[in-house]
């Protein structure tokens, strides 16, 4: 059993795609398509633009889709998964990948989302923070106990959890975390808290354009992030996807699921090698590598 995954935001990097862009004639009329779709030249940012420059999320979120897509594009009839997922944004990347919305519908969406987050974090100061070394429930405690907006927001592998909220909850549950003998517990640099409640706004603006999306049965399950679960109903799908934005990314239990559903190889699809390090720490002994 083969599971492609798909990375969220933090992979990109400065020149990713180009080599794809020069070599294969389908990703060039991809990314140009995208081009026009995003209504500026996204390609110049991501072959050759700044750190700065490609951090923004308006520009990451689609760059990243992109990279993944293409890859799993250009793959034709070899791209053939019995299962995928996606780590936040890469949820979309993996939909159109295993057929459940088209190119462009997926580019459209990825371009909304970022721009409705973009807008959600400049209502409010927030942030994200990584907890390493405490297990889920002491966090989940710790997060509880806090007045201000704290709440998990990533679960990436056991003993690894990302905490989203605003800046004082946050910087209140790093103190605390610390106290309970967390190894490390360090404020992220992102420009908001994603996985949070403060992403309310932007999960309203996003429902509306999932709700007039077609979504089609896609070849094979999507594994989602908000209950970690397979699912093959393009409406539960939906349903799902506009969730995630306000609820945590369930990436432990998805790799365990994926797992006890008979996984034995794991391909990551996209910048970064961030989720064959997560996989690994489930499972030495799976098979795990990034598309050639």
């Amino acid at each position: 059993m083969t599971a492609y995954v798909f990375p969220g935001q933090g992979a990109q990097y400065v020149g990713m795609g180009k080599d794809l862009y020069e070599h294969s004639s389908k990703a060039r009329d991809l990314f140009q398509k995208a081009n026009h779709i995003l209504k500026f030249n996204i390609t110049e940012v991501m072959f050759d633009g700044t750190e700065a420059e490609l951090k923004q999320t308006k520009v990451t979120q689609p760059a990243i889709f992109l990279h993944s897509v293409i890859l799993a594009k250009i793959m034709g009839e070899d791209f053939k998964p019995d299962m995928v997922a996606g780590h936040s944004l890469g949820e979309f990347s993996a939909l159109v990948a295993n057929g459940t919305l088209t190119f462009e519908d997926g580019l459209k969406l990825v371009a909304k989302r970022a721009d409705a987050m973009q807008k959600a974090c400049e209502l409010e100061p927030s942030t994200m923070a990584a907890i390493l070394g405490l297990d889920d429930e002491t966090v989940e405690s710790i997060c509880k106990s806090i007045p201000e907006i704290v709440v998990p927001a990533n679960y990436n592998s056991p003993g690894q959890l990302v905490i989203s909220g605003s800046v004082k909850g946050v910087e209140q549950a790093i103190e605390k975390c610390k106290e309970a003998g967390a190894k490390r517990a360090l404020m992220l640099k992102v420009g908001g808290a994603f996985h949070s409640p403060l992403m309310e706004p932007a999960r309203i603006e996003l429902a509306e354009a999932i709700n007039s999306t077609p979504f089609r049965k896609g070849i094979c399950p999507i594994y989602q992030n908000v209950t970690g679960q397979p699912v093959a109903d393009p409406e539960i799908i939906k349903t799902n996807l506009i969730s995630q934005l306000t609820s945590p990314v369930r990436w432990t239990q998805i790799m365990q699921n994926m797992l006890a559903d008979g996984v034995t190889e794991v391909i990551e699809v996209g910048p970064g090698k961030v989720l064959q390090g997560l996989f690994k720490k489930i499972d030495r002994n799976l098979n795990v590598h990034s598309l050639p």
